[in-house]
């Protein structure tokens, strides 16, 4: 299906052949030895940060369509009074008024006369070097020219850049300065919180509050909090969307305060949609023209699945939140440059085959290839015709199969879709004439230019075959015709990612109930309970979604039906797809098979699934079955769609409908028929699925810019709901200390003046003992309070009632209640409780089992350091600094793992977290180690004696001694650790400040 080469620096994507030559592998690739911090060091960052700070009036704040002004005007405005910094500036005002590029600042001219604006020109430069660099590395040197201050942004930033051949197997740091940042509710509350407290903080000192403003367009969209409490009903959605404001007003009240206290922010009201699919219809904008400066759209966002705008041709990535408000308020991003890996599409799919079928395929081939870190970048002949909504679905993934970026370039397909999505003609011919002119776009009637990558893979497209990826994780991919096979092989197979160790003698099983207690009903092993269409990485495609509309029609027509015990559920991305599934006359068969619209955001991907009916949980609780869910997303970790069901498949919106229709994964659809028609006659999955001719019929009448249009235009105006709320008008925010759903966050407490330093972990206890995958849905999760657990104690003890618990996700913004609920994830699995399921652990010194949080308490009361033990790709999964936050307050100092996910450990070194990697070869359990020993890390004590990636050794009381490597990567990230952390570091530089 597809080829493979580990190592290759060049292709020609008009050749058929590709040339492959040996290359270092970016992974075994040793630190520099000279120090980037030498250049780019921690004073200079404080007092750059202030550069970005800026005292705005209402008149600036932004809205979609608006000017911004440029970064020098920003700067402009930031006000400072020391002596120091006075000089810094007036030096810094110098840098910037000579620009280090400015000789290839020109002039875009339109068509007709006239310009579009300037623009710095890479061509310009007349550098060979760039016409081989990948379109994403191209985005990267265009940003650290159009920054360059030799400040914090530097001209080896830039050399760097353009030697990307050979400087990007050598781990070098550069900085990275986004365009724009997009954040959602979940992330979004603890961070405006942390700015909220920073300027609680600003005051305390002495200084302006109003200077803690984003220097850049921020976009927060209110979509996490929508949960699937009604299904099935026309009722739904407004049952759904009431029970969200009830549970979430405060924190509904404290995004509207920030809406307003906050300038350059733009907040999307709850019922809009979800925030990636916002982003890729109306926020992307491709390339900016700000007062008349033009340069190309890139974003960080605090969702990891911020990369499904890379589809756009818009370079964007998840980051932590800690990171992301640091960006926000104009701090470069430090950021090692990253491999490329070039993936030759070619071919195109075939009969019946989905866009969701295509990016499982292609996570299952990256997984396998090893991206992690990397950017990804698609091209080749098939391109041509791979709808934008196609390349947006294989974007949206990129955590899944680990990459940065899965980024696709701009081409004609973008454009065509930038029109069919509403934004004018002269915006899109704005966007191609400065693409073209700076060497961005592609065109694929030219010939092209040779490019240079790390290493390649190829794929042919035409032989993709309908899959699905289960149970427990997104890159096991299953094929659709060896399904059937697969589930009995998972049923057999010992617990772990691919087995639930039923025995033979009870995998026929059949539970009797009576659903709402007077259904007859029946539950096996592989029954359906959950069916979703959901998710930015589906729902934004008209392909799939019409292609489940017509199942759903065909179905009906026939006479099936699905099940009434199978929660079914529809939650689009934007209205948009209400409006075309409306004017295709298609949403009347969704909702005859109960795919009625339950509302407008993130759910069931989430785990905002909402409970199912009572006798369908005791049927499940009362006899272990291992019942399952579908659904149309990117997440399907054990325990985070629902917390019954344990086998969780990720399908086509068009499978969804098949399997509830079915209402069991455990069906060969080749040979086994769905149900019967109502003229007595089998039904085969093959009788009522669409032709992609069909389909594209259907979406050709029914998707119009029009509908775009209307949709976005009054987005920002809200709805009644949010209308009716009451918000503070203050600049600082007024803390309830009653409050269970906003507090303020403790990082500025008991904050010392200066940075306390490296601090020394000597006989640290094992908190928790993990193996491989676990994911920041166990660290932290974002679903269910169970009501047992200590956050649900605490909810109670402060007057909150089970039924108005809410989720994790909704209480972010409440560290008392988030503490408690670090690895409170039912499905982890410890080791030092010989395997348990649950979230328990040991106690070392008595022996005793407890709750994490229990056992953390006790730790800390009695002043005892603790560190985890994991396997491999710990933090995989969702972008979330809760997963940092959640270890830092219950006193975890380090992590020792056989490897990180990217932004976990980033968020990790944010936190002052010490992140620790064995060796290659090495885990605990070849060492030996069991979590019952007492742990020191031999870290300097002085951060000027430690480097990134550095060497460090650990010892235990037992006499093992075993060396890792440091995974603070860069200098900058040093520098959060000398400081405890991202917050404190930035927070210091202002307090040197009137």
């Amino acid at each position: 299906m597809y080829r493979r080469a580990t190592s290759l620096t060049k292709h020609s994507s008009s050749s058929s052949s590709l040339s492959r030559i040996s290359s270092t592998p970016t992974a075994s690739a040793s630190p520099p030895e000279t120090s980037v911090l030498n250049q780019r060091n921690p004073c200079r960052s404080f007092s750059s940060a202030l550069r970005s700070f800026r005292v705005c009036s209402a008149s600036t704040r932004w809205s979609h369509g608006g000017s911004w002004r440029s970064p020098a005007s920003l700067r402009a405005q930031a006000r400072v009074s020391t002596p120091l910094m006075e000089r810094l500036e007036q030096k810094y005002a110098t840098m910037a008024s000579e620009h280090a590029y400015k000789d290839i600042l020109i002039s875009l001219p339109k068509p007709g006369g006239g310009e579009y604006g300037k623009y710095y020109s890479l061509t310009a430069l007349n550098d060979p070097r760039i016409g081989r660099l990948p379109y994403c590395i191209r985005i990267l040197l265009e940003a650290a020219i159009r920054n360059c201050d030799n400040y914090q942004v530097t001209n080896d930033d830039v050399d760097k850049i353009i030697d990307w051949e050979n400087t990007s197997t050598k781990q070098v740091e550069i900085a990275f300065k986004p365009a724009r940042v997009i954040l959602q509710d979940f992330t979004g509350v603890p961070a405006l919180l942390d700015l909220a407290s920073m300027r609680d903080a600003m005051k305390i000192l002495g200084g302006d509050p109003n200077k803690i403003n984003p220097s850049i367009p921020v976009d927060l969209v209110v979509d996490h909090s929508l949960q699937v409490d009604a299904a099935g009903t026309e009722k739904a959605r407004v049952i759904n969307e009431e029970l969200e404001f009830k549970r979430n007003k405060e924190r509904f009240a404290f995004l509207k305060w920030g809406s307003s206290a906050f300038h350059n922010m733009l907040v999307v009201p709850p019922g809009s949609g979800i925030v990636h699919q916002v982003n890729l219809e109306y926020l992307g904008r491709v390339v900016f023209n700000s007062d008349g400066l033009l340069y190309p759209d890139s974003v960080v966002g605090t969702d990891s699945h911020t990369t499904m705008i890379d589809g756009l041709g818009v370079a964007g990535w998840g980051v932590g939140g800690i990171e992301a408000e640091a960006a926000m308020l104009g701090q470069p991003m430090s950021m090692v440059l990253p491999g490329v890996v070039g993936f030759k599409l070619e071919g195109k799919l075939r009969e019946g085959v989905t866009a969701t079928d295509l990016v499982l395929t292609v996570t299952q081939i990256l997984r396998k290839h090893g991206v992690v870190s990397k950017f990804v970048e698609f091209y080749g002949e098939g391109m041509r015709e791979l709808p934008l909504a196609d390349r947006a679905t294989i974007a949206n993934m990129s955590p899944e199969y680990g990459a940065t970026m899965g980024f696709f370039p701009v081409d004609h397909v973008t454009l065509e879709y930038l029109k069919l999505t509403g934004r004018s003609d002269e915006t899109v011919a704005m966007i191609e004439s400065y693409l073209r002119a700076n060497k961005m776009f592609v065109d694929y009637n030219e010939p092209q230019q040779e490019r240079a990558y790390t290493s390649y893979l190829q794929l042919d497209l035409g032989e993709i075959e309908p899959c699905i990826s289960g149970p427990k994780r997104p890159h096991d991919r299953v094929l659709l015709k060896d399904m059937k096979a697969d589930w009995h092989a998972c049923l057999d197979n010992p617990v772990g990612f691919k087995g639930f160790a039923i025995p033979k003698e009870n995998q026929k099983d059949t539970v009797n109930f009576l659903f709402e207690e007077k259904t007859p009903a029946e539950l096996k092993h592989g029954s359906l309970v959950i069916a979703a269409i959901t998710s930015c990485t589906n729902t934004s495609n008209p392909n799939v979604m019409i292609g489940a509309a017509l199942v759903a029609k065909k179905a009906y027509d026939l006479g099936l039906k699905v099940k009434p015990w199978v929660k079914t559920s529809l939650a689009p991305g934007s209205g948009v797809v209400t409006k075309y599934l409306d004017r295709s006359g298609l949403q009347e068969y969704l909702d005859k098979q109960g795919f009625q619209i339950v509302g407008y955001g993130c759910t069931t991907c989430i785990g905002s699934s909402g409970n199912l009916e009572k006798s369908v949980e005791s049927a499940i609780k009362n006899n272990d079955v291992v019942v399952a869910s579908v659904l149309s997303g990117n997440r399907n970790f054990e325990g985070r769609v629902h917390p019954l069901t344990r086998a969780n498949y990720l399908a086509s919106p068009p499978l969804v409908v098949a399997y509830a229709l079915a209402g069991t994964v455990d069906i060969d659809f080749e040979k086994e028929p769905i149900g019967t028609g109502r003229d007595g006659k089998s039904v085969y999955l093959r009788d009522i699925w669409p032709s992609n001719e069909e389909i594209a019929q259907v979406v050709q009448r029914s998707v119009l810019p029009d509908m775009f249009k209307s949709t976005y235009k009054t987005i920002t105006e809200g709805n009644p709901l949010w209308n009716q709320l009451s918000a503070p008008s203050s600049t600082l925010y007024s803390w309830d200390p009653n409050s269970t759903y906003i507090h303020e966050p403790p990082y500025f407490k008991n904050m010392t003046a200066t940075p306390p330093g490296p601090r020394e972990v000597k006989g640290a206890y094992c908190l928790l003992n993990f193996g491989d995958s676990i994911t920041t849905d166990h660290i932290s999760p974002a679903g269910n309070i169970q009501k047992d657990s200590p956050a649900a104690k605490f909810l109670m003890e402060h007057g909150v009632s089970q039924e108005d618990f809410n989720s994790y996700g909704s209480r972010r913004g409440n560290d008392e209640v988030m503490a408690r609920g670090a690895f409170a994830n039912i499905r982890i699995v410890n080791k030092l409780v010989g395997g348990e399921v649950g979230p328990k652990t040991v106690h070392i010194p008595s022996g005793e089992k407890l709750t994490v949080f229990d056992a953390a308490s006790r730790y800390k009361s009695a002043g005892e350091d603790t560190i985890i033990l994991a396997g491999a790709e710990y933090g995989s999964g969702s972008s979330r600094d809760w997963a940092a936050k959640g270890p830092l307050l219950l006193g975890v100092k380090a992590v020792i793992a056989i490897s990180f996910e990217r932004i976990h450990r980033s968020n990790l070194a944010g936190m002052g977290i010490i992140p620790l990697c064995f060796k290659a070869g090495e885990d605990a359990e070849t060492l030996g180690l069991t979590g019952h020993e007492r742990y020191t890390v031999h870290l300097p004590t002085r951060v000027s004696d430690i480097r990134p990636g550095q060497d460090v050794t650990v010892t235990t009381d037992a006499g093992k001694s075993f060396v890792c490597t440091l995974r603070f990567d860069t200098e900058v990230e040093l520098a959060y650790y000398d400081h405890g952390g991202i917050l404190p570091y930035v927070i210091r530089s202002l307090s040197s400040t009137k």
